[in-house]
């Protein structure tokens, strides 16, 4: 009976749930994208604000030579917490790294889950949606009385603010070091040896300054090396 059940539910997961999200994850995503260039389309057509093509050229190179490396890192290193309906959610609201990823993560944890598995994936789908909602109010409340309040703070307080992306990133890395500590060991000897190679003035031969490659070799080395790690694992399922 329970491995009926169990069946019945794995279907039910790949072939309703699934395709479902993916539909509408497509759809709503497709949206957001022609919504973030309206700004610019009404600039263009109805204020008659038209940069030269050279200076839109210039302005995307310098934004890609920042960012660009993020528009591959980030899904692939993103996907196995957050899911496929936590990825399409995560994308279209933001707040990826620093809001959305804790909280799926917090939440599998809280829920004894694994990452990556069909319950992994309902657990941050729920963990991701709420922080939407709690997100939008927080920020709405947020953008009413921001302002005023944080004039009232002291300045140490608004200083250790900046604070708030380091902590989240150690205390996910400490979960998950917990976890697995022989990856977390590998993680942090890659991260650390690339920043002393960017320190240093070693990565300056890559194009771009070459800061980038910190996140690439920290983020797919910790992958590849994982798998060799436990590849008797992988080689049994």
């Amino acid at each position: 009976m329970n491995t009926t059940n169990n069946n019945s539910s794995v279907s039910a997961f790949d072939q309703d749930y699934i395709p479902y999200i993916v539909k509408w994850g497509r759809l709503t995503n497709l949206i957001g994208i022609v919504l973030a260039y309206i700004p610019a389309i009404l600039l263009f057509f109805v204020y008659d604000l038209r940069p030269p093509i050279g200076a839109v050229i210039t302005g995307f190179i310098m934004q890609a030579s920042v960012s660009g490396v993020f528009w591959f890192v980030e899904p692939i290193s993103y996907f196995p917490v957050l899911g496929i309906p936590g990825t399409y959610m995560s994308f279209l609201s933001g707040n990826i790294g620093n809001l959305r990823l804790p909280v799926a993560a917090a939440a599998q944890e809280a829920a004894n889950v694994e990452p990556g598995t069909e319950q992994g994936t309902i657990i941050s789908t729920i963990g991701v949606a709420i922080s939407i909602i709690v997100n939008v109010l927080v920020l709405t409340i947020g953008v009413i009385l921001g302002a005023s309040v944080l004039s009232k703070l002291p300045q140490s307080v608004v200083t250790a603010l900046n604070n708030i992306l380091p902590a989240l990133f150690g205390a996910m890395f400490g979960q998950q070091f917990i976890s697995n500590p022989k990856i977390g060991i590998v993680a942090a000897i890659l991260a650390g040896g690339m920043i002393w190679l960017s320190k240093i003035g070693a990565l300056a031969i890559f194009p771009f300054g070459g800061t980038y490659m910190i996140i690439i070799v920290a983020v797919f080395g910790s992958i590849l090396i994982g798998r060799y790690l436990n590849k008797d694992a992988i080689n049994e399922e």
